[in-house]
């Protein structure tokens, strides 16, 4: 089984509803397993501010999966949610973004691994410090090593 780490995000509908729905649905991949999932957080929006604030979470999957299928399936979970990519950063009844798959580094057309802006973002560092804080970000180090330089983005553990 290969370790794999998804970021689950939603504004639209009711977030919080949908994020728990989306660890569900998770958890029945073909092949896979959710071994832990961290709390729900509410961010403020990032990019195209004048939208709701967001629910966000972090799930450790257990799968069999190879990467570019698991992002397949994860875009057939987001379709089910009724997720439409009408522009970027927008509003969203439900995201899920592959964040790291084993300790591979993939540079592919539709799959960059690790996720470019995980370290980045509060809304993701957070919630993956809570359940794997030492996992390594492949070239950057350990997640609690980035948390300090995302301290300033506000997030509230639901």
């Amino acid at each position: 089984m290969n370790t794999a780490f998804v970021a689950l995000g939603a504004n639209l509908g009711d977030p919080a509803a949908n994020l728990r729905a989306a660890f569900a649905a998770l958890a029945n991949l073909p092949e896979s397993r959710v071994v832990r999932a961290s709390s729900l957080y509410r961010t403020a929006p990032v990019g195209f501010a004048e939208q709701p604030e967001f629910v966000n979470a972090v799930a450790e999957l257990a799968t069999a999966l190879a990467p570019e299928a698991l992002l397949d399936a994860l875009f057939d979970i987001e379709q089910r949610f009724g997720r439409i990519r009408a522009e970027r950063n927008g509003p969203r009844t439900l995201d899920l973004d592959l964040l790291l798959y084993n300790n591979l580094a993939i540079d592919l057309p539709r799959l960059t691994l690790p996720h470019p802006r995980l370290h980045l973002r509060a809304f993701v560092l957070q919630p993956l410090a809570e359940i794997a804080p030492h996992q390594i970000i492949p070239g950057r180090g350990t997640v609690a090593a980035w948390l300090p330089a995302v301290a300033n983005q506000g997030i509230v553990r639901l």
